[in-house]
């Protein structure tokens, strides 16, 4: 199942049709406070700070973007007007993991 942008469900396991040998993932989960937070804005800009994409977090906060590799910032907006910004950087053939603390 895919929302309303074409992203595919925000799960914790990558779907079955991805081949990491080519890919470059970058994936994480929100939570405040310990709890997974869902329904946050996953925000994900380029090096120059331009936005390319966004997914909203699944139930278990869980947020995933198919990147070229380089150098990344996930913008996470979660309820109560709260913004972080994480860097990251993405390589073919790994999953880079963020969790993000608001």
């Amino acid at each position: 199942m895919t929302d309303g942008c074409g992203a595919p469900a925000q799960t914790a396991s990558l779907p079955a049709t991805v081949d990491l040998a080519n890919e470059a993932v970058i994936q994480g989960t929100v939570e405040r406070e310990g709890n997974v937070v869902s329904g946050a804005y996953a925000r994900l800009l380029d090096a120059t700070g331009e936005f390319t994409g966004e997914v909203v977090t699944s139930d278990e906060g869980i947020f995933r973007f198919f990147a070229a590799p380089g150098d990344w910032t996930v913008r996470v907006l979660a309820p109560g007007g709260v913004s972080i910004d994480s860097t990251v950087r993405a390589q073919t053939g790994e999953i880079a993991n963020l969790k993000v603390a608001i």
